[in-house]
């Protein structure tokens, strides 16, 4: 439910808030037993009724009402009367008929009696009695608990999700935990009612991420780990994998270099699960450029690639030391050459190079770290906040989001 603005607000019942709230349903409860609440001594003071609250405003009771107080007693009378009669021998049928009358009677002196009753303090049938949160100052804007500010709320969404922890000026703000419904949870650190700083996402299938975010999304470092078994861990910009990272799969591979826009691109080093090893250049996820692949059986190709088959000049050894070297094309020797022509030396030194400088890419694991202990510890406050917001709405104490 959404923060009160003032004590002067109404509490009113909503089909969210019947479904999803049990503290309004509490007050819609206090509500229809309005007959209780009327009959209370109306010389107790405002303070001590439970939640705080409080009537809008009572009507002068000259006296109090006798007829309500005499009807019980002139109830018990008459069914002492109707007892001594049954046990005259009568019919059985005029004995079921009188019983019958005698509990219409006393349900018509019972409802009598609570509209008396209601009719005495100023309330008229079809009218509603209206309750405020407050001390009834309906000038004030602002609520104190304990000479502080009650920031921490709870909001319900049409899409069935939730939101519990602190607000600043209507928005999410500081430390909350929002519950998506039947999707998953974030708890962490809110901006302007959106992901901003540390926090920790889980969605409903398994998969998790702790670390950064800007503007609600992913961005900074962090960990990622897929309810598949696949994990990320590295630099994110705008929700995806952009900069340096290490991708490890469950089947045993790994990828460790540079990404752009979630995929590899750059310099990297990748292991296969096979055994096989490829270091350097990528574009658009795909070996591309110039690299080295070492194959599990010892086999070597050093050369020019082109979306992941060997294209261009190269040289492929074998592991009893045979070299087949010239020209590629998708994955095919098409024009032989000695190893020393000048175009295949070349192309054996650019894939050299840029297999040493895939494996140089410095690593981010000291970043990643931090960044998820950050993340930890956000989550914890936001679940501290939450703690406070649901037991501020069990309490009937409502955050001033203007604050």
């Amino acid at each position: 439910m959404k923060a009160q603005k003032g004590h002067g607000a109404k509490l009113t019942r909503t089909p969210s808030s019947l479904l999803r709230s049990p503290t309004l349903r509490s007050s819609v409860n206090i509500l229809s037993t309005v007959d209780e609440a009327a009959a209370a001594d109306v010389d107790d003071s405002d303070e001590r009724k439970p939640h705080h609250l409080r009537g809008r405003g009572r009507p002068h009771l000259p006296c109090r009402p006798l007829l309500p107080a005499l009807l019980p007693l002139i109830f018990f009378l008459f069914l002492f009367v109707v007892l001594v009669h049954l046990r005259d021998d009568t019919t059985l049928l005029s004995n079921l008929l009188l019983a019958a009358v005698v509990v219409s009677l006393a349900y018509i002196a019972a409802r009598q009696s609570r509209f008396l009753t209601l009719r005495c303090l100023g309330v008229q049938r079809g009218e509603s009695v209206q309750w405020f949160i407050g001390d009834g100052d309906r000038e004030s804007k602002k609520r104190k608990i304990n000479g502080k500010m009650v920031r921490e709320g709870v909001e319900f969404y049409s899409n069935g999700d939730f939101y519990e922890g602190e607000f600043h000026k209507g928005r999410c703000n500081g430390s909350g935990v929002y519950n998506f419904f039947d999707k998953g949870r974030y708890e962490g650190d809110w901006v302007d009612g959106k992901y901003d700083g540390y926090g920790i996402e889980n969605w409903s299938r398994g998969s998790r991420y702790r670390g950064q975010y800007r503007q609600g999304l992913r961005h900074g470092f962090g960990l990622y780990r897929f309810y598949s078994g696949d994990s990320y861990a590295g630099e994110w910009f705008s929700g995806q994998s952009h900069g340096v990272g290490m991708q490890t799969c469950s089947d045993g591979s790994c990828y460790a270099g540079e990404f752009k826009c979630g995929v590899k691109h750059g310099l990297g080093y990748y292991q296969f699960r096979n055994g096989d090893r490829y270091s350097g250049e990528y574009f658009g996820d795909k070996i591309h450029g110039f690299g080295v692949y070492n194959f599990a059986n010892g086999h070597c190709y050093e050369g020019s690639w082109h979306e992941g088959k060997k294209q261009g000049f190269g040289a492929y050894t074998f592991h009893n030391g045979d070299i087949r070297s010239g020209g590629w094309d998708s994955g095919i020797l098409m024009s032989p050459l000695p190893p020393s022509n000048q175009a295949i030396h070349q192309a054996l030194r650019a894939a050299r190079k840029a297999a040493e400088n895939a494996i140089l890419v410095p690593r981010v694991d000291e970043q990643v770290n931090k960044a998820v202990t950050s993340a930890n510890r956000a989550a914890t406050a936001a679940r501290v906040a939450a703690i406070k917001a649901v037991q501020n709405r069990m309490d009937g104490k409502f955050c001033d989001t203007n604050v």
